[in-house]
């Protein structure tokens, strides 16, 4: 072989003498057919098929206690693959209270391609009830809510779709299955932004579907994921799969001092209301606790003042970070409904907190120089 020759196949066949205890990365993004030519179920394109993705894919199963998994380069990516697996005039109900990047997913793109939906309050199952119709497909469940942590009971949702021949999906990024597990639970389908506290560290995009049945729906999912294109680089599927080793490690330091800060907050004078699932006076607290096996690191408040005392004590933190987002190791907060943007129910004077594994002590000093009015 020239020199040419040898720079590009000289490495192609040397393989490791022993398994590896951790998988590489697989970046080719073609695969090598057979001199018969391509069967079915060969791999030969990366968009369609990679080791790290199946890999991570198997985590996402495993953790969630699902039969199949797909995972998306975004969770919005994510949440649009399942409105997608849906037909036009197909009707959904989501809360009124959801994630903003979902809200603007269904305005902005789902309703003019066809799809119609309700965004209503949705701890009153009654009043899920009543805007099911004939049209209803599926029943979108974020709990706790994002930001004002409203507690929707996942088992009951869930039970009420079946009866009218929906579904339910539920989004658990901000539980994630540490903390709740919503297909045991009657949920036929989970959504994450792996984004968050899959990722844990604040430098990985990615979202996923996971399924607690194999069955057609889902393999609308996967017909999605994989012509549409919106699939996450081995690269991110390694390192999700690698983060998730100390998800519950993490998770568990979260719930700690999300909890400590928590009756911090509830206890100061500059505070208006707070907003925990694990505080008594929480108004789902009772459906929370028996639901979910710990309460997460998200704190919504209200202070007492207007939308901009809120900013300024925000801006007053010298160890919380302001950022959006949320889900690290790293502590960090803002002023929710500046993020929001077009139809945001967000009270004005709200600061979302996404608590980190920072030593709670040093997190409760920040929030004590913030929030004092020196």
């Amino acid at each position: 072989m020239r020199k040419e020759t040898k720079a590009i196949h000289a490495a192609m066949e040397v393989a490791n003498n022993n398994p590896d205890i951790v998988p590489p990365v697989h970046r080719s993004t073609v695969y090598e057919l057979d001199k018969k030519g391509r069967t079915e179920g060969d791999w030969h394109y990366t968009r369609l098929e990679n080791p790290n993705r199946v890999q991570w894919e198997q985590v996402l199963k495993v953790m969630e206690e699902g039969k199949a998994a797909a995972a998306f380069s975004s969770g919005v990516a994510a949440a649009s693959a399942v409105f997608r697996a849906l037909e036009p005039d197909d009707h959904i109900i989501i809360p009124e209270d959801v994630y903003a990047g979902n809200r603007k997913l269904v305005n902005k793109l789902m309703k003019p391609w066809g799809l119609q939906a309700d965004f209503i309050d949705m701890t009153d199952l009654q009043n899920i009830a009543d805007h099911i119709n004939k049209d209803t497909k599926l029943i979108w469940v974020e709990t706790p809510s994002n930001p004002l942590m409203s507690i929707m009971d996942i088992e009951a949702i869930s039970e009420l779709a079946h009866d009218n021949g929906a579904i339910a999906c539920v989004d658990n990024t901000w539980p994630t299955p540490i903390n709740q597990m919503p297909l045991k639970l009657g949920a036929d389908l989970v959504v994450h932004s792996t984004t968050k506290y899959f990722g844990g560290h604040s430098d990985i995009l990615g979202g996923a579907v996971i399924a607690k049945e194999q069955d057609e729906r889902f393999e609308k999912i996967r017909l999605v994921q994989r012509v549409g294109g919106a699939v996450p680089s081995p690269d991110d599927c390694w390192m999700l799969a690698r983060s998730t080793r100390t998800l519950p490690y993490r998770m568990k330091g979260h719930n700690e001092n999300a909890t400590t800060l928590a009756r911090f907050l509830q206890n100061h004078p500059k505070v208006e209301k707070v907003f925990y699932p694990g505080l008594g006076t929480h108004a789902g607290h009772e459906i929370a606790d028996k639901q979910m096996s710990g309460f997460g690191g998200m704190i919504s408040f209200l202070i007492d003042g207007t939308a901009d005392e809120a900013i300024d004590i925000v801006g007053q933190s010298k160890l919380i970070g302001r950022a959006t987002s949320l889900g690290g190791v790293e502590s960090t907060w803002e002023h929710r409904r500046s993020s929001e943007g077009e139809g945001s129910i967000t009270p004005e004077n709200l600061i979302r907190i996404s608590v980190g594994l920072e030593h709670a002590d040093d997190l409760l000093e920040d929030l004590e120089q913030a929030l004092s009015d020196e």
